[in-house]
């Protein structure tokens, strides 16, 4: 094997090892869950703070040209909020390798490609769930598992006050590695013991949640 044969051989070596980077996300990508969230608990800015977030780690992972949502859902006294379901689109979205996650609004609340495996972050790496240390699969949602916001008479809070508390109240999460407790819903799993950073690590959480590209 000649010198410049060996250098090759080492430098595609290199390259296999490499986390993926903005210039490997696929064209179609239009689906990820944030790799960090913002640092408040479930304190987000409400949704316009949520979608930034977004919007922020698409353009740092190369994902520009988009419009990218936070599927979140809110709650508003004396009438239904504001649905995650109606917030995103009609499909059909991707995740940053291209895989397939739905293909449509029903497919996505129905029969979702939603796992550990496909459910990865903006840069493409795995999100960290059941049996990882620390576990981090609940994702906040705010909604019902057919992406409806919850109705006023519904009891509770579902939200953490609209994505602004960082203390009191509760927020619905799901799981987005589909385990846990017999919980497997991705978007309703069920609901955290607090809206504090603390009280989302206590049942598996890091204030992470889903972004779609509407466009």
């Amino acid at each position: 094997m000649t010198f410049y044969s060996k250098i090759l051989l080492a430098a595609l070596a290199t390259a296999c090892t490499l986390p993926l980077t903005a210039s490997a996300q696929d064209a179609n990508a239009s689906f990820f869950v944030t790799s960090t969230g913002l640092g408040d608990g479930a304190n987000l800015g409400g949704l316009e703070g949520a979608d930034a977030h977004c919007n922020a780690l698409a353009e740092a992972a190369g994902m520009s040209g988009k419009t990218w949502v936070a599927y979140l859902s809110t709650q508003v006294e004396g009438q239904r909020g504001i649905s995650a379901r109606d917030r995103i689109g009609p499909g059909p979205w991707h995740n940053v390798k291209g895989e397939l996650i739905a293909s449509n609004l029903d497919e996505l609340h129905i029969l979702p490609n939603l796992y550990k495996s496909t459910a990865l972050d903006e840069s493409g790496n795995l999100v960290k769930g059941r049996g990882d240390q620390p576990n981090e699969h609940d994702i906040l949602t705010g909604t019902k598992a057919d992406g409806t916001a919850y109705f006023p008479w519904e009891e509770g809070d579902k939200t953490c006050s609209n994505w602004t508390s960082n203390g009191e109240g509760s927020a619905t999460v799901g799981h987005h590695d589909r385990h846990g407790g017999g919980n497997v819903s991705w978007n309703a799993a069920h609901d955290s013991r607090g809206c504090s950073p603390e009280d989302l690590q206590g049942s598996g959480g890091a204030g992470l949640f889903y972004c779609f590209a509407t466009e």
